[in-house]
């Protein structure tokens, strides 16, 4: 579906580097053809600035979304999901991160998430990134729990793992 976005904006890097920020940061764009978060609009100009393009790029990007029946669908309906992430830290959470090597591969989340449950750790969060949107999508796991040194050896050693972390 990513290829498929990007594709209908070929002809344009700036364009390509809009659609990729509103996808990555889950904007939408409303009816009026602005860039939205739930109901609060963004500025063109926040959103040209972070993209490093023109504000009019965000203008004709947002022009052509809803244009384009397939993509007033999707980016009418994007949204974000907050992450605990970035508060791990202060909430004194623990996050895992997994990095695979196929992320098309099924069954990495369960059996990631089965292994934690095995050993009585508590999961707050999952987040896993959409190997169509990203290049190298990973699987974070939050958890209230530090975790163990030989679970994350364990973890290591699966097949699909290329590299398991812990901040």
């Amino acid at each position: 579906m990513f290829e498929d976005i990007m594709q209908k904006f070929a002809g344009s890097p700036g364009q390509q580097a809009v659609i990729r920020l509103l996808l990555e940061r889950g904007f939408s764009v409303n009816d009026e053809g602005r860039v939205v978060s739930g109901d609060i609009e963004i500025p063109y100009t926040q959103i040209a600035e972070e993209a490093g393009v023109d504000r009019r790029v965000v203008d004709s990007t947002t022009d052509v979304i809803l244009d384009d029946p397939e993509l007033c669908r999707i980016f009418q309906n994007i949204s974000q999901i907050p992450s605990l992430m970035d508060l791990a830290p202060v909430l004194d959470l623990s996050v895992l991160t997994v990095e695979v090597h196929d992320a098309d591969q099924p069954g990495i989340v369960a059996t990631v998430t089965t292994m934690l449950a095995e050993r009585d750790i508590s999961i707050r969060q999952t987040i896993t990134e959409d190997p169509e949107f990203t290049d190298d999508p990973k699987l974070y796991v939050i958890t209230d729990d530090p975790l163990p040194g030989d679970l994350l050896t364990e973890l290591s050693d699966l097949p699909f793992a290329r590299r398991v972390s812990i901040s």
